[in-house]
């Protein structure tokens, strides 16, 4: 079962790529903040590098304008998370969370089983906002699509 509105986002450990590659733990990161947090199947992927991140690169100023930090999870490595985002020129501030052995997605309950695809274990597409760790919306999209868990989607469902 996943994660679900009202529960508190479970403390892992996990790896931070932004310029350079840290760890740090998911209950840290979610503490005292607003936080949307969109979980994509893979780095370089179509659809993640053709429109799931460029639109939350695109749409970036406006939630920090909302007080919201933004994160983008992965089942990838540190350092493909980091050329990732430096082939997608990702805004600085605009985190991205490297979730190699899928820990954290699997304690979300949001992992996809992609080895029909040759892609092993990996994050459904998701996107999650949370208040000082407590989950307060979860979008969660159907297999191969991109629609409630879109910068835009987001953007409007918390302003509701």
């Amino acid at each position: 079962m996943s994660i679900q509105p009202g529960d508190t986002v479970p403390d892992i450990a996990i790896q931070i790529a932004d310029g350079q590659i840290r760890p740090a733990q998911t209950g840290d990161l979610f503490a005292s903040r607003k936080v949307l947090l969109f979980g994509v199947p893979g780095a370089f992927t179509p659809t993640c590098s053709n429109k799931h991140l460029p639109g939350y690169a695109k749409h970036f100023t406006e939630f920090q304008r909302r007080g919201i930090s933004v994160m983008c999870l992965a089942v990838n490595d540190a350092y493909v998370m980091q050329a990732w985002a430096a082939s997608q020129d990702v805004p600085a501030g605009l985190f991205m969370l490297a979730d190699g052995n899928a820990s954290f997605t699997r304690a979300l309950g949001l992992e996809l089983d992609g080895s029909a695809f040759g892609m092993g274990l990996r994050a459904r597409r998701f996107a999650l906002y949370a208040e000082d760790g407590v989950v307060r919306l979860l979008q969660v999209d159907a297999p191969g699509e991109l629609r409630v868990s879109s910068a835009e989607a987001m953007l409007d469902a918390i302003a509701r």
